[in-house]
């Protein structure tokens, strides 16, 4: 069996002031659960950078295979300068849940990640249940809202409307 490791780091300092108040605004803003969520994508970020130190002295065509694997998930890269400067705002924006934000089929970020989660929502025909999936750049368009059963509040106003209107009429 494989052994699991954790896919982040705790902050080394935990009761810093200025990142707790700066973390408390970005799980704000893209409606994450927790602070877990942050720290996740800040280890990608890591990763990616420490990927793209390590490609300062390869060949071109390495580091343009990079390039290309960081351009099909969004992040806007053109040179190691680029991925060395991505920070985790740049990773949390490509978030299936911010991605429903962002192209208007939710209304906020706790929408989206209720939608998402009640797997109301497909990429690409696909029912994807999380929140932090990180969407190809390719799969954007292919969003949407699963079909099904609507039962809207404002529908069943004006049935009601009308049938009461035919009791009136007779």
């Amino acid at each position: 069996m494989k052994r699991k490791h954790k896919k982040y780091s705790k902050p080394k300092r935990p009761f810093d002031k200025p990142r707790i108040l700066e973390e408390e605004k970005i799980k704000k803003e893209f409606g994450l659960k927790n602070k877990k969520e942050i720290w996740k994508s800040e280890s990608k970020i890591k990763t990616i950078r420490r990927k793209a130190k390590n490609m300062i002295s390869s060949n071109i065509e390495e580091q343009k295979k990079l390039f290309e694997r960081l351009k099909k998930i969004g992040l806007k890269v053109n040179s190691i300068a680029d991925a060395l400067s991505l920070n985790k705002e740049d990773y949390l924006k490509r978030r299936l849940q911010t991605v429903l934000v962002t192209k208007k089929i939710a209304r906020t970020p706790k929408h989206a990640r209720q939608l998402i989660t009640h797997r109301k929502i497909l990429v690409d025909g696909r029912v994807i249940n999380s929140p932090s999936y990180i969407v190809p750049v390719e799969l954007e368009d292919t969003i949407s809202i699963k079909p099904g059963k609507e039962k809207k509040q404002g529908d069943l106003n004006s049935v009601q409307e009308i049938k009461q209107e035919e009791i009136v009429a007779q």
